[in-house]
C-alpha cells in the first residue's frame, strides 16, 4: 500500500469517527404525560455529510406521528461556522404506562432510546369535553409542611382556534410565596376522539403559615377565531369573534406546622432531597504559608428555592485568614418543581506552618418525601501547611520555635559553646584594641539601592494603588530595617491593619479597588522610617584627631 493510500484511509477513518461522535441527539419536552396528550420529540444533527430525513418508521408501533417540521441553523463560533439541523416530531402515545421511543437512524447516525411515562388522566377533562374551552387545575399534593413546596398545574383545553390575545390572571395567594416554573408550554391531547390544544402553566407555592390555605380561582380570557362556513360546522357553544372568559375552581391546601421533634434555633428546611458538596482550588495537599486556597461549598435542595437555603458555616481558625466572596444563588426548574442551589466560596491564606483542623460541616433538613429528619454533612479534614522560603522575611518571630520539639540538654555542647564564646570575645577585644591605633578611614560606599530610594519606590507604589508592586517594594524596604516587618506590625496597630488590607487585595477579587494611601501613612508613622540612614550620601570628613 502506498503512502498516499494510507493517508487517504486514515482521513476516511477519522471522518467516520467524527461523524459517529457527532451522533443524532434525541430529546423530549417532558417525560411524563397523561393519556391522549402529545409530546414533542427533537432530533438534532451537526453532521453536514448526512442528507435526507430520519427514519420514523420505528415510531408507528406505539405512537401516532402527528407532524414533522425541520429547522436549519447556522452559528459562528471562534471564526468557524457550525450547521445544525433539527427535526421536531409531534407524537401521541397509543398506550399507557412505560412507553419507549426507540432508536432512530439518519444514515449511519443513531439516537439513544427515551422512556416516557403515560398515565391515565382524570375524568375532569372528559366531563368538560363538550365545552369548546375549559380549564383544569390540579395540585401534586393536598397536604404540605409550612414553607414546603406544592406544585399547582393549570391546563387550558380548547377544541377551537384562539387568537393571540389570550391571558391568564396572575396567581396571587395571601400568606404564600409563588414562583412560576418556567414559561407556559403548549401541546395537543385527544379527548373522546376530539383533538384539543392545551396551554399549561406550572407554579411552585410555598405556604408561610400552618392551617388551611385557599388557592383562588384563576380566570382565563381569549377570543375565538371566526369559523367560516366552508371550514365545517361550528363547534357547539362557540360564537365567531366572541370573547370568552372561564375560571377554575378554588382549591384548598392543608398546611402542617413544623414537627415537634425539630431542634430549636435550627433553620427549617423541608425538602424532597438535599445534597452538600465541597471542592478546593488548588488542592490543599501541598500548601505553603501565604498560598491562597479557594474552598467552595455547594448546597442543593429539591423542593426549595435558593432564597430559602441558609448560609453555611464560615471557616474561622487561628492562623487562617479568610476572604469570603458573595454567595451565588440559582434556581432550576424540573418536573417536580424547583431545585435551589447556594454556592459559597472563600479564600483561605495560612499565616504560619503547621496543622489546621477544619471542623465537619452539617446541615439538618426534613425529608418531605419520607417524612423524617435527616442530616447531610461533610467530614472534618486536616490541612498540613509547610514553610514558604520566599516569605522568610514575614515569618512571625517564634512561630517556628514554638513548633520545634524540645532538645535534650547536652553538657559537652554547652561547654563547647562557652569556649567558643570566650574565644570570640577575646578576639573581638583584641581587634578593637588594634583598631584604636589605626588611622581613620572613609566608610565604604553602600552597594545596592539606598534606603531613600527604596522608600520613594514604596511611596510611588502605594499612591498608585498597585498591590503587586507595593508588596515587592515593601519586602525590599523591610530587608534594610533593623527589625522584621512582622515585629513592626506587632508594635504598630495602623501598620497591621494596612497590611491586612494589602493581603486581602492580593488574595481575593477586590484587588482592583485597593487604596494604598492608608499603608503609606502607616509607614511614615514609624519612627525608624523617619531616621533614614544613607551611608552613600554621608560626605562628612573623619575626625582630625581620632581618639
Amino acid at each position: 500500500m502506498t503512502l498516499r493510500s494510507s493517508l487517504l484511509l486514515v482521513l476516511l477513518l477519522c471522518a467516520n469517527l467524527s461523524a459517529h461522535a457527532a451522533g443524532l441527539l434525541a430529546s423530549v419536552d417532558r417525560t411524563r404525560l397523561n393519556s391522549g396528550e402529545s409530546v414533542e420529540l427533537t432530533l438534532e444533527s451537526k453532521d453536514v455529510t448526512q442528507f435526507g430525513k430520519p427514519d420514523l418508521a420505528p415510531l408507528e408501533a406505539q405512537f401516532e406521528v402527528r407532524g414533522t417540521r425541520q429547522v436549519n441553523q447556522l452559528t459562528s463560533l471562534g471564526g468557524e461556522n457550525q450547521a445544525t439541523t433539527r427535526w421536531i416530531v409531534t407524537l401521541t402515545p397509543r398506550v399507557n404506562g412505560s412507553v419507549v421511543i426507540p432508536e432512530l437512524h439518519l444514515g449511519e447516525l443513531s439516537s439513544e432510546p427515551i422512556t416516557l411515562l403515560v398515565v391515565q388522566g382524570d375524568d375532569q377533562a372528559a366531563a368538560d369535553s363538550l365545552a369548546p374551552v375549559f380549564i383544569d387545575a390540579s395540585l401534586d399534593q393536598d397536604n404540605v409542611y409550612v414553607q414546603a413546596q406544592a406544585v399547582l398545574t393549570l391546563r387550558i383545553y380548547h377544541s377551537v382556534s384562539l387568537y393571540d390575545d389570550s391571558s391568564l390572571t396572575p396567581l396571587q395567594i395571601p400568606d404564600a410565596r409563588v414562583e412560576q416554573l418556567g414559561e407556559s408550554r403548549t401541546y395537543e391531547k385527544q379527548i373522546n376522539g376530539v383533538r384539543h390544544g392545551v396551554i399549561e402553566w406550572r407554579y411552585a407555592i410555598y405556604p408561610q403559615h400552618s392551617g388551611e390555605l385557599t388557592i383562588p380561582a384563576q380566570v382565563f380570557s381569549a377570543t375565538l377565531v371566526d369559523v367560516q362556513p366552508n371550514q365545517g360546522q361550528q363547534a357547539p357553544g362557540a360564537k365567531p369573534g366572541k370573547l370568552m372568559r372561564i375560571s377554575s375552581t378554588p382549591m384548598l391546601l392543608r398546611v402542617k406546622p413544623q414537627p415537634a421533634i425539630w431542634p430549636a434555633e435550627t433553620p427549617w428546611l423541608p425538602a424532597r432531597s438535599l445534597s452538600l458538596s465541597e471542592s478546593w482550588s488548588p488542592e490543599p495537599d501541598h500548601s505553603q504559608v501565604g498560598d491562597s486556597l479557594t474552598r467552595s461549598l455547594t448546597l442543593k435542595a429539591e423542593g426549595l428555592s435558593s432564597g430559602q437555603l441558609p448560609p453555611l458555616p464560615a471557616t474561622t481558625l487561628n492562623g487562617l485568614r479568610r476572604y469570603p466572596d458573595q454567595p451565588q444563588l440559582s434556581n432550576q426548574n424540573s418536573d417536580r418543581g424547583l431545585i435551589g442551589t447556594r454556592a459559597e466560596r472563600e479564600a483561605l491564606v495560612p499565616t504560619h506552618s503547621g496543622s489546621f483542623d477544619l471542623p465537619a460541616v452539617e446541615v439538618v433538613w426534613w425529608n418531605t418525601h419520607e417524612d423524617h429528619m435527616e442530616r447531610s454533612s461533610l467530614p472534618a479534614r486536616t490541612l498540613q501547611v509547610a514553610n514558604n522560603p520566599s516569605l522568610a522575611v514575614d515569618t512571625p518571630v517564634g512561630s517556628a520555635a514554638n513548633n520545634a520539639p524540645p532538645q535534650p540538654p547536652l553538657l559537652w555542647a554547652w561547654k563547647l559553646a562557652t569556649l567558643i564564646l570566650a574565644c570570640t570575645t577575646l578576639l573581638g577585644f583584641g581587634l578593637w584594641w588594634r583598631a584604636r591605633s589605626q588611622p581613620a578611614v572613609h566608610r565604604a560606599a553602600q552597594t545596592g539601592p539606598s534606603p531613600r530610594t527604596l522608600l520613594d519606590d514604596l511611596k510611588r507604589s502605594c499612591l498608585a494603588n498597585d498591590p503587586q508592586a507595593t508588596r515587592q517594594a515593601l519586602d525590599a524596604w523591610a530587608r534594610q530595617q533593623p527589625e522584621t516587618l512582622a515585629d513592626m506590625a506587632a508594635r504598630f496597630v495602623t501598620l497591621s491593619d494596612a497590611l491586612d488590607g494589602l493581603n486581602g487585595a492580593l488574595y481575593s477579587e477586590i484587588g482592583q479597588h485597593w487604596q494604598g494611601e492608608e499603608l503609606w501613612k502607616a509607614i511614615r508613622a514609624i519612627p525608624a522610617a523617619e531616621r533614614l540612614q544613607d551611608p552613600a550620601g554621608d560626605n562628612s570628613l573623619p575626625p582630625l584627631y581620632p581618639k
